[in-house]
């Protein structure tokens, strides 16, 4: 079983190109390694990830860093065998597009999510393609138009999360999910999730490149980065 580990806590995990390109390259090169019955995602700092590195976004071209955050996600969920993400903390907005893109995610019971892009000036549009297939279409519109914070529980219940625990047992409870892949055979497992995610890789393919011009453009309009700055000075 492969262990990826997000470890920039200077910015809260946030999806600056370098940890994105990072990641991409770590799943590129499990693709191939008939040894991995699986992929363990965790961070290595209480916040799992905050979402797009604001700090960037006011430099960097917006519409090529939304594409490479989409060719992550589809890397997620095309890549052979499962992937597991362990939620030890709070995620937000980009940060959500990892989660929806993992075929089990085990949370802590006290872990907040929240689509917070709206209130920038911003559209969950890069992680728009994963959320749909978790969430249930009241949600994602309550998630994407409110901003607002959700707990575990809810989160839960509306598909993103896969199971639950508190912070004594959620070494068990991720353990017990990695023994049940190591326990299968590979062929199945690679098998079983093709049918699981073809829909969602066609998604990918015929929306991503609209969903990235659409981010990076908001990005770069004067009210996101108005918004954006002053995120920054608080």
């Amino acid at each position: 079983m492969a262990v990826l580990t997000l470890d920039s806590p200077a910015n809260r995990n946030a999806l600056s190109r370098r940890l994105v390109a990072d990641l991409r390259g770590h799943l590129a090169d499990l693709a191939d390694d008939e040894s991995v019955h699986g992929v363990l995602l965790r961070s290595s700092a209480r916040v799992f990830c905050a979402g797009a590195d604001l700090r960037e976004a006011a430099s960097v071209d917006m519409v090529e860093t939304a594409r490479s955050l989409i060719d992550l996600q589809r890397a997620m969920v095309a890549l052979p065998v499962p992937v597991v993400v362990r939620l030890d903390g709070p995620v937000r907005a980009g940060g959500l597009g990892l989660v929806a893109s993992a075929d089990v995610v085990v949370c802590r019971d006290d872990v907040t999510v929240a689509l917070t892009e709206v209130r920038l000036g911003l559209a969950a549009a890069t992680i728009s393609i994963p959320l749909r297939h978790r969430l249930t279409a009241r949600t994602a519109a309550d998630w994407f138009l409110t901003g607002r914070t959700v707990d575990a529980s809810a989160a839960r219940e509306a598909g993103l999360v896969t199971h639950l625990a508190d912070e004594a047992g959620m070494d068990a409870a991720v353990e017990a999910v990695l023994e049940d892949l190591r326990a299968g055979a590979r062929q199945g497992l690679t098998v079983a999730k093709g049918i699981l995610t073809a829909d969602l890789l066609a998604d990918f393919d015929s929306d991503g490149d609209v969903m990235a011009r659409i981010s990076g453009d908001l990005f770069h309009s004067a009210l996101a980065q108005e918004r954006m700055a002053a995120a920054l000075r608080r």
